[in-house]
């Protein structure tokens, strides 16, 4: 996968949704709280934040103080935001409100401002503006809002399009925009919101000083984003999805329903840590349910994926290339002691994977390291490596360097987990049934000290990956050391494999 960080132009009260509050019961295991395994049984099994079209309704009348919107005059949300004061709360009254005739016409919030939608509240970029919400005023709030119709350019977001920090976003539906429909900054809270048919992201997590820390995404819908097909238009590309991430350290995602996306549903590419992916739904997406790439330290347990990577599962046969693309996939992350976070692995735990095409993949590019030219993550380099230069030779060869300048798939915990594949139901049988860890032979550069079968052997047996506990229904088989190698459990459980410990495995789906 493509991983190159782009590089952008830059603009939360705690009620939760009803459909929040029934999910917690479902995200918060009693087992798992004691110390004991998570169950599969407690991951979300329905709609669990079905918001889009459900939003409870804004204020019916400005609250005291605050500076109503008129819709019927144009631009008046610009205008009235730029002659109030920070910490000022606005209404908008029901009705469509409109910026300017001018392409850069956008709201500019104050330290503190607060934006309410009145019922049935609609901020409409008319195909006319780029941004709705920008600049750099921090811990905005934006409630009860419709924001749509924005043309941002791609890569760019239409809400907090310059990554400012400690934004509240909450109980808006952010759709049918250009670009990505939010962007991200530090501490910012996304709850309750429809991020739906937007022409990149629903959310596109990234700062250009990669700043974002301590950033929420609870109980959002998150569905048919990639109307764009970007992918496609920029091969490789690496730039689209359900949300994407890039370099956010501390991040709880937890209790949305992800689905029906034109792509990945959740991404996070490039030195993102610390991450806590729990009981969401990711259902019927294009690509990859939950991919972790070049990134650290991670917990995902107690999700519902089902009926994902059909579409990019399909084009790889398709086209004859074997690679087991899957609806878990981890490229080149895995736990890193050194790296501070909640947790010194990464643990998938407690998820339901029914009917995907494969389950899970731990993978890493024996090519891409840091400053190889396979690394498309241009520019990057390991959180353990601050300057990319640095690995090269000959000091890469040996020593700290030699370890500390790739990605390590390592430390990865697999337990616990239901993996259900009726193959009646995906069309295929061997091809989407498998589970795999693997590497390829590495040949490049000429300089590089990975060359062979170094990582192959490093990833399949030295760099403490496990599965263990689990329970198999369907005609699962496993894949090891590289994309040719094909196991039966048997051989997957034996020697020198010896993966899948306590697991319990029919031949039976559905």
């Amino acid at each position: 996968m493509t991983s190159r960080p782009h590089r952008f132009r830059r603009v939360v009260l705690p009620v939760l949704l009803a459909t929040v509050t029934v999910l917690a019961s479902c995200t918060a295991d009693p087992a798992d709280e004691a110390g004991k395994p998570p169950d599969p049984a407690r991951a979300p099994s329905g709609a669990v934040a079905q918001v889009c079209d459900k939003l409870p309704p804004g204020p019916a009348a400005a609250p005291a103080g605050a500076v109503t919107v008129d819709p019927a005059v144009p631009g008046d949300l610009a205008a009235k935001t730029r002659a109030a004061g920070p910490g000022t709360t606005f209404w908008l009254a029901p009705g469509t409100h409109r910026l300017g005739d001018d392409r850069f016409d956008q709201v500019q919030p104050k330290a503190g401002n607060v934006y309410l939608g009145g019922p049935g509240a609609i901020l409409d970029g008319r195909r006319i503006n780029q941004y709705a919400f920008s600049g750099s005023g921090p811990d905005v709030k934006l409630q009860y809002l419709t924001v749509r119709g924005f043309m941002a350019p791609r890569d760019e977001g239409v809400v907090n399009h310059d990554s400012a920090p400690g934004w509240v976003i909450e109980h808006n539906t952010v759709q049918e925009n250009d670009g990505a429909g939010l962007m991200a900054g530090a501490r910012q809270q996304v709850r309750g919101n429809c991020l739906r048919n937007n022409g990149q992201y629903g959310m596109n997590a990234y700062e250009g000083e990669n700043g974002i820390t301590g950033l929420l995404v609870e109980g959002n819908e998150i569905t048919g984003n990639n109307t764009g097909d970007w992918e496609r238009k920029v091969d490789g590309c690496g730039c689209t999805g359900g949300v994407k991430f890039w370099a956010v350290d501390g991040a709880d995602v937890r209790g949305n329903w992800v689905h029906e996306n034109r792509g990945v549903g959740l991404w996070a590419d490039t030195n993102n840590n610390d991450f806590l992916i729990e009981g969401n739904l990711v259902e019927g997406n294009d690509s990859t349910a939950i991919l972790y790439e070049t990134s650290y330290n991670a917990v995902i347990r107690g999700n519902t994926v089902r009926r994902n990577n059909w579409v990019d599962g399909k084009s790889y046969i398709d086209r004859g290339d074997s690679f087991p693309v899957a609806a878990i996939y981890l490229s080149e992350s895995g736990g890193e002691p050194r790296v501070k976070a909640r947790t010194d692995k990464v643990e998938i735990a407690g998820n339901v994977l029914e009917n995907n095409w494969n389950g899970i993949t731990l993978w890493e590019n024996s090519d891409r390291f840091c400053n190889s030219p396979a690394n498309t993550s241009s520019g990057a380099c390991t959180k353990l490596v601050p300057r990319h230069e640095t690995c090269a030779k000959p000091a890469i060869a040996s020593g700290p360097l030699y370890d500390d300048c790739r990605w390590k798939t390592q430390r990865v915990d697999i337990h616990h987990n239901r993996f259900v594949l009726d193959p009646a139901v995906a069309g295929c049988e061997s091809t989407c049934a498998r589970m795999a860890v693997l590497a390829n032979f590495g040949t490049y550069p000429d300089w590089s000290p990975y060359q062979g079968e170094v990582v192959q052997q490093a990833i399949t047996f030295n760099q403490g990956n496990r599965w263990h506990d689990n329970t198999y229904a369907g005609p699962w088989n496993f894949i090891g050391f590289e994309p040719s190698r094909s196991l039966g459990i048997g051989e997957w459980q034996g020697g020198p494999y010896k993966q899948d410990t306590g697991s319990t495995y029919t031949r039976q789906g559905g």
